[in-house]
Formats: structure tokens, C-alpha cells, sequence
């Protein structure tokens, strides 16, 4: 999904969700992440997606591997599974006091293609880690996780308490400004939306922008830092279309 932010505060352009996008949006929302096909065609209509138009794009996911099917129920393939963890993750960090340590990653593996350092990198970022310099990426050490194993074939992992202030750092290591704004945006634009369709492609922006949040220890944040707040109404909202969905598959 592409964001055009057009200014400030609240103004954001989004662009209209596929109905593919939909659909996963939906399914990576609700747990277990399943519905029967009736569940689906009836649970996407108010978000402007008619049932043949949802039917031809189901057919394509299952081929593309986005979905498995049996019987007449559609589940989210063990790839998109994955995704739905981090979203959730997103959405409900486990996090602890932070005592001022840091995690570290240095990659030591050589010889790697574009591709194989790109992937490392979308994994990294993904695990909330931010690059200082080239193969040496950090975090505030306030998450609960534990890095992969994996990594350890391709970097060295350890905990280290940089002499740059902590604030100072985070602020160098993370755009904080930028995505503040965006959330703020986000929610006004939420807020603002009188269309199911405009709101459910506002959520689904927002659900994408808090996979990019930092969730770095309070001490570290801007004032007013709005990460909460956009987790919170994005919660609520999946409350609210979980129940619609459910709802309106109940419907004979």
C-alpha cells in the first residue's frame, strides 16, 4: 500500500485496497485466521468488494500459495502465518524495564549476493534492529525475544552499552520524527473517514506503519509519541471488524 502524506496534521492520501488486499488484511486480523468462502464474500462487502470480484481473487491466492483451501474454508498459507506473528507482535510488544544494555549484530558472513544481503537485511529490520554503519545494527535491549539462531551463521551477536547518549543514538538510528507524523495522520485520517472502505484501508496503513515502530524504552521517544495510541485504536478496530465479520456470516 502506498501512503502520499500531503501535509500536516491529517491529511493523507491513501489509495484504495485490492481485493486481494482486503482479504489478506481481513484473515491476518482474525484468530484463528480462517472463514468459510460465505464468510468471506459477506465479510468483505461492506469494504466495496463484490462477491465475484472476491471469488476470482481467492481462486488466484490459493495459486499463489496466499491461501490454502478445504472444503468450502479458506486459511492463510504458513507463509502469510509468519506475517500475521510479526503483525500481532506489532500490534502487542513484550517488552521489559530497560536497564541501558543494547543489542548488537555485526555481520562477519562474506560473499553473499544482492538478493542474500537484502533478505538479511528485511530480516534484521524486521527483528526492530537499525543499521549504524554498514553490518552493525542495534537496539535498546527492552524487547522480550530472543534473535534467531540462524543469525548466528552470519553475525555475531552481543550486548554492548554505547558512550553516544541513549536518546541521541535512537534519535540517529530511527526517522522518530517522521513516523510520529505518519501515525498522527493515520489517525486523524481514521477519525475523519466516513466510508467502511476509507476506514478499513486507514487501518490497514496503520497496522503496516506499526510494524515499523521502533518500541523503543519511553526515555528514548519524542514527546507525545503516539505508538500506543495507534496500537490501541487499531486493536479496537479489529474487535470491531472481527465481530462485524462473524456477524454477517452468521446471516442466512
Amino acid at each position: 500500500m502506498r501512503m502520499n502524506m500531503t501535509g500536516w496534521p491529517g491529511e493523507i492520501e491513501l489509495r484504495p485496497l485490492s481485493a486481494r488486499s482486503v482479504v489478506l488484511s481481513l484473515l491476518l486480523g482474525i484468530h484463528p485466521p480462517e472463514l468459510p468462502v460465505k464468510d468471506l464474500v459477506r465479510g468483505v462487502e461492506p469494504f466495496g468488494v463484490g462477491g465475484s470480484t472476491v471469488r476470482a481473487a481467492l481462486s488466484r491466492m490459493v495459486a499463489a500459495g496466499d491461501l490454502r483451501r478445504t472444503d468450502a474454508v479458506y486459511r492463510l498459507s504458513e507463509r502469510l502465518l509468519e506475517r500475521q506473528r510479526r503483525q500481532d507482535d506489532a500490534v502487542h510488544p513484550d517488552t521489559r524495564a530497560w536497564d541501558g544494555d543494547w543489542e548488537m549484530v555485526v555481520i562477519t558472513a562474506t560473499g553473499r549476493g544482492p538478493a542474500e544481503r537484502a533478505d538479511l537485511r528485511a530480516r534484521l529490520t524486521g527483528l526492530r534492529l537499525a543499521e549504524l554503519r554498514e553490518g552493525v545494527w542495534l537496539r535498546p535491549a527492552n524487547l522480550r525475544r530472543a534473535l534467531p539462531d540462524a543469525l548466528d551463521e552470519v553475525a555475531e551477536r552481543c550486548t554492548t552499552r554505547p558512550e553516544r547518549p541513549a536518546r541521541e543514538l535512537a534519535a540517529r538510528l530511527w526517522p522518530l520524527d517522521a513516523w510520529s507524523a505518519t501515525a498522527r495522520a493515520l489517525l486523524a485520517h481514521a477519525a475523519g473517514a466516513d466510508r467502511p472502505a476509507d476506514r478499513f484501508t486507514a487501518f490497514a496503513a496503520a497496522v503496516r506503519h506499526l510494524l515499523t515502530d521502533p518500541v523503543l524504552p519511553p526515555g528514548l521517544l519524542p514527546a507525545d509519541w503516539p505508538g500506543a495510541e495507534l496500537r490501541a485504536a487499531y486493536a479496537d478496530y479489529q474487535r470491531e471488524v472481527t465481530a462485524l465479520v462473524r456477524a454477517r456470516g452468521g446471516r442466512e
